[in-house]
């Protein structure tokens, strides 16, 4: 015993005594920033948030800790004046030192707390960052007008998100069934309320407007066995019943539904999944560990792709309640086979356009802006939910078969994939022509 005793106090000497790491040698290390982004995805998954709204949580998130990290590289221009309704930002105090490193942790942080329900998870996550800074060789005064900035920050955007109109829309109605047969119905095994059907009076955050890039009409609903609508429901049957193992592989590596129900005989559980928008913002996560990017082009790299996300969602869903498309599992119990089942879970809204297809091409082409075409990566995104990692050869690669993996897993026709594409490509390219963050 006694033996043990003096093995514990010597090791706590040895570590009182080592030197404390220099907070200079990681001012531009990522590894913050990304273990933060990675929390609040954990947290947006465990509190079941929609894909639209997680998707407003990661650009207030990474747009405060752009704002913080951009003083890192004077390259870095603000969004300020850029984004809709931003005003300029706290610049930091001319010759004071600050960690940025450790403010954009403390913005982003901070700002999340807001947006999320398990603000207990986030605080635990917060307090361990904190204590790493401090156990730096960090001076106090540094380290304190540090966060002092980081929350001056995470307030303005707090405040900058309030005009968003989304408070507003939580006591808008909810969506009426309506009868004519064309129209969205909700789907077994929850028939759960359609999700977000105001989304479209979100305000953009960088497009002009929900409709800028409104789609071409889908093809008119039809039950006759001729009719181009009968085909392509047709089709999401035939392969339903055909898939290979690799597109059944496909199709759950990319379902990203955070709505999945479980039922077991009378018992009912939900699986908890990542949302789709939470699956590029951790691809962005590998292309930049991939291409070895800095903490504040990191940043600058998650701020694009969330908002090319968040303004994909908007566009999307008002094409969703604008058409109103029933669900090929609606139309194939009814038309084709009652006892068809797709492999996917259906999510709960209408059909038109795909959301996957619409946030994977924009992501995807904000990603090829900043880190190129001919990009090489591994997507390990669905490993820790229990599927193997995928390697594509270009972010575009990658984003086909999202949308296309929508088809395998019954939940799309294959049109809405098709102009989900053309839509996310346009809004993409729209903001990074439209957004500059470098001089």
């Amino acid at each position: 015993m006694k033996k043990l005793f003096f093995i514990i106090v010597a090791s706590l000497l040895v570590n009182s005594c080592a030197p404390r790491r220099d907070y200079k040698e990681f001012i531009n290390d990522p590894i913050h920033l990304h273990r933060s982004v990675k929390a609040v995805t954990d947290i947006i998954v465990h509190d079941i948030f929609s894909p639209p709204v997680a998707s407003r949580i990661y650009t207030y998130i990474s747009v405060a800790a752009y704002e913080a990290a951009r003083h890192q590289d004077s390259t870095l221009l603000t969004l300020a004046g850029q984004l809709h309704g931003l005003k300029p930002l706290p610049e930091p105090e001319k010759g004071k030192e600050y960690c940025f490193q450790l403010a954009s942790a403390e913005a982003l942080l901070k700002a999340a707390r807001v947006f999320v329900f398990s603000e207990d998870m986030l605080d635990e996550y917060h307090a361990r960052v904190m204590e790493e800074f401090k156990k730096s060789s960090m001076p106090d005064d540094v380290f304190e007008r540090s966060v002092q900035f980081g929350d001056t920050i995470a307030a303005r955007i707090v405040k900058w998100s309030t005009k968003d109109n989304y408070k507003q829309t939580r006591s808008f109605p909810k969506y009426s069934i309506e009868e004519q047969p064309h129209t969205w119905k909700p789907t077994p095994p929850a028939y759960m309320d359609a999700v977000e059907p105001h989304w479209s009076k979100i305000r953009t955050f960088v497009i002009d407007s929900a409709s800028q890039f409104r789609c071409v009409p889908p093809i008119p609903f039809s039950t006759d066995t001729t009719s181009k609508f009968y085909a392509i429901a047709r089709e999401v049957y035939k392969t339903g019943l055909n898939l290979s193992d690799e597109q059944k592989n496909i199709a759950r590596f990319w379902d990203c539904n955070p709505f999945v129900l479980n039922v077991k005989g009378h018992v009912m559980f939900a699986t908890k999944k990542i949302s789709p928008g939470g699956h590029w913002m951790n691809i962005t996560h590998v292309a930049c560990i991939t291409a070895k990017a800095d903490f504040a082009h990191s940043a600058e790299a998650y701020t694009r792709v969330a908002l090319s996300l968040a303004d994909g969602f908007i566009a999307c869903w008002d094409e969703k309640y604008r058409s109103r498309v029933l669900r090929p599992e609606t139309y194939i119990n009814r038309y084709i086979d009652e006892n068809w089942m797709p492999l996917l879970q259906t999510p709960p809204f209408p059909e038109y356009t795909s959301g996957h297809s619409v946030i994977s091409a924009a992501a995807a082409t904000t990603l090829t802006d900043v880190f190129g075409e001919s990009f090489t990566f591994t997507d390990s995104t669905e490993v820790e939910f229990g599927l193997q990692v995928r390697k594509f050869n270009s972010f575009f690669e990658a984003s086909n078969e999202a949308a296309q993996s929508r088809l395998y897993g019954g939940i799309h026709y294959r049109p809405a994939n098709e102009i989900g594409v053309t839509m996310g490509r346009q809004v993409g390219a729209f903001i990074v022509n439209r957004i500059r963050t470098r001089r």
